[in-house]
């Protein structure tokens, strides 16, 4: 989720360092020497340029850079400070170092302090002392909306699911594993264990619950319209992506438009390193002494792309049996389920760097068949 910056802002003499809360913020400054810190109200747009401000005429300079952790508040403060015209990047919280003992000292003060002195080392060229993030435009931020709205309106409409089964079971109503619950269930026509109507307070609420999931059905409908209404149009770059993916056979409309609209869209990637680090693929070996083993995938990429890519490279099992990537699959891993498991992360790796390489560079996966 990192990226290497190399046309980094040269000649800067003021560092700040911004440690966000929902209810105040905290500055550190520094020229080079000591960290000073001050305090703000949250959003307090006003106050943070006139500190910033101050700061500028205490040590007679415009160069400024300034820094803050990804999280909740988004990219706006750094857009807000670009049209100042004061340089900002943003950091991926995991690259951030902190103490290793078990009991240390946290506070914001102290944290701000160690953001400001990072960011003055990252910028006098140690690139390990920082992760800076990729900062997608406001119209590419805008357009992976769609598709997070569509994962939670799933999430709930499962959760919706859930509760309508689970108040049921507890009056002898049980539905099958598979079986799923439609909003137009008739609640009038369950019976209990015994044959009897559902008591009435128990139907009021698996009444409400179907509403629920009614309008949360309505919306999912909504928005996948909408999503093949953009892939029937093939009007924008993403979605000319999303139909070249969804040429390869396994590969549907849903996983393609999560892979553009999350990587392929406004990424872009030098290697395959990158691109299985972002999505946290990549491997993490621990090699020391007589100690080499390794522990497994790091997980610190995008959790959307790596789930759906495990559940893609199951897909492409059954739809690309023939494909190289299915062989090499089932020559080292196909006896036992366990084996199975771990196998299905190395090969999750493989098809998306192989998936890219289709994308950017038209290259068919070998082996793999075509939709007529």
């Amino acid at each position: 989720m990192t990226q290497t910056i190399k046309n980094k802002p040269s000649q800067i003499s003021l560092f700040v360092a911004l440690e966000l809360s929902a209810s105040t913020w905290k500055l550190g400054f520094s020229s080079g020497g000591a960290v000073r810190v001050r305090t703000i109200d949250a959003g307090n747009i006003p106050a943070l340029l006139d500190e910033i401000a101050r700061a500028r005429a205490g040590v007679e300079t415009t160069d400024v850079l300034v820094c803050y952790e990804a999280g909740r508040d988004g990219f706006w403060i750094r857009r807000l400070l670009a049209s100042q015209g004061i340089e900002c990047v943003v950091v991926d919280p995991s690259s951030i170092q902190i103490d290793r003992r078990a009991r240390r000292r946290k506070t914001d003060r102290i944290d701000v302090t160690k953001l400001c002195m990072q960011l003055m080392r990252w910028h006098g060229g140690d690139e390990g002392a920082l992760g800076v993030a990729v900062i997608p435009s406001e119209d590419e931020e805008d357009a992976r909306r769609r598709e997070r709205e569509l994962g939670c309106l799933k999430e709930e409409r499962a959760r919706h699911s859930a509760r309508i089964k689970g108040l049921l079971a507890l009056h002898g109503v049980v539905f099958s594993p598979d079986q799923r619950v439609h909003e137009e269930l008739g609640v009038e026509d369950i019976r209990q264990w015994d044959g009897t109507p559902l008591p009435e307070n128990l139907a009021a609420e698996v009444t409400r619950e179907l509403q629920r999931l009614a309008l949360t059905e309505k919306q999912v409908r909504g928005i996948e319209a909408a999503r093949r209404s953009d892939v029937n149009a093939n009007e924008t770059k993403a979605a000319e992506k999303v139909t070249t993916l969804t040429r390869l056979r396994g590969v549907a409309q849903g996983s393609a438009w999560t892979l553009v609209l999350e990587a392929f869209a406004w990424r872009t990637f030098e290697n395959r390193r990158q691109l299985a680090a972002y999505a946290g693929l990549d491997p993490t070996p621990f090699a020391s002494g007589e100690t080499d083993r390794g522990p497994g995938i790091s997980k610190a990429g995008n959790a959307r792309i790596r789930t759906m890519m495990v559940e893609l490279a199951w897909s492409w099992l059954r739809f690309q049996p023939d494909s190289a990537l299915s062989q090499w699959f089932n020559e080292r891993f196909a006896e036992g389920k366990r084996t199975r498991r771990i196998g299905i992360i190395a090969l999750a790796r493989k098809l998306l760097i192989a998936l890219w390489r289709y994308v950017e560079h038209g290259v068919v996966p070998d082996g793999a068949l075509l939709k007529a």
